[in-house]
């Protein structure tokens, strides 16, 4: 049960990736790289054992944030884990120094950057002091089909909150399609905490994903509960009324 919604999310785009043509190869290792005049063979080991032969090679293996030259260990700020150690205000080791953004590598993103920013100039020089929080920050893979998540996951949501837990989910066919006559699937899941009622994640796979969970993120900032979502009208027919119908 604690990875349904792991598996849900990146099969849906998986599957959906399948359909638009792209053959996808998992528990799959490359141990070796030759170039060759038809291209790049790529020699791989596990669940596909054997060779390949590409055009180009990405490798999308994260980033770190690159400190290097900027002689932290002269000034005394402290690193934890390849990233400057922050406070919520920003603030390093050293009362004076601060840092914003992907240095400190809490959340890699430019709105987080600017957020964090805006909030230390308010701090420390517009006599407003805050500081921004980096709980429930909407997110979107622009793959096709897209896929777009804010708040809790189920893994996390039911191990915060063990025995009251209610997921509520839906795979269907948008009815635009009804007319293009596209295999095209849209998925969207709500986690509910039921003591509560309140909404602790929205995640989708589809498209327009990334614009609708931009605005389901309000909803879930706000404490929004299932009921509330439920006394929504929808519009219709929109991809996005699924998520005020579910039952």
């Amino acid at each position: 049960m604690c990875q349904y919604v792991i598996t849900s999310m990146r099969t849906n785009v998986q599957f959906g990736m399948m359909k638009h043509g792209l053959e996808i190869l998992t528990e799959s290792s490359i141990d070796h790289i030759e170039k060759t005049p038809e291209g790049l063979k790529l020699t791989l080991s596990g669940k596909s054992e054997g060779t390949l032969i590409v055009d180009a090679l990405l490798c999308a293996t994260g980033r770190l944030p690159n400190l290097e030259n900027l002689a932290l260990e002269n000034a005394g700020v402290e690193i934890d884990k390849c990233a400057i150690a922050v406070t919520l205000d920003s603030r390093t080791s050293q009362p004076h120094i601060f840092a914003v953004g992907d240095c400190s590598n809490r959340i890699n993103s430019t709105p987080i950057a600017i957020a964090e920013g805006r909030a230390f100039a308010d701090t420390e020089f517009g006599h407003n002091p805050r500081a921004i929080s980096h709980e429930n920050v909407p997110s979107a893979v622009f793959s096709q089909p897209e896929a777009g998540t804010v708040g809790l996951n189920e893994v996390q949501a039911r191990a915060k909150f063990p025995d009251s837990i209610k997921c509520y989910s839906a795979q269907f066919r948008p009815m635009f399609h009804a007319l293009t006559g596209a295999d095209e699937k849209t998925f969207v899941k709500l986690i509910v905490e039921t003591n509560t009622d309140r909404v602790l994640g929205v995640h989708m796979v589809g498209k327009d994903a990334g614009e609708i969970i931009q605005g389901m993120a309000i909803a879930v900032n706000m404490g929004a509960t299932k009921k509330d979502f439920d006394a929504t009208i929808g519009i219709h027919p929109s991809t996005a009324e699924e998520f005020v119908t579910l039952r």
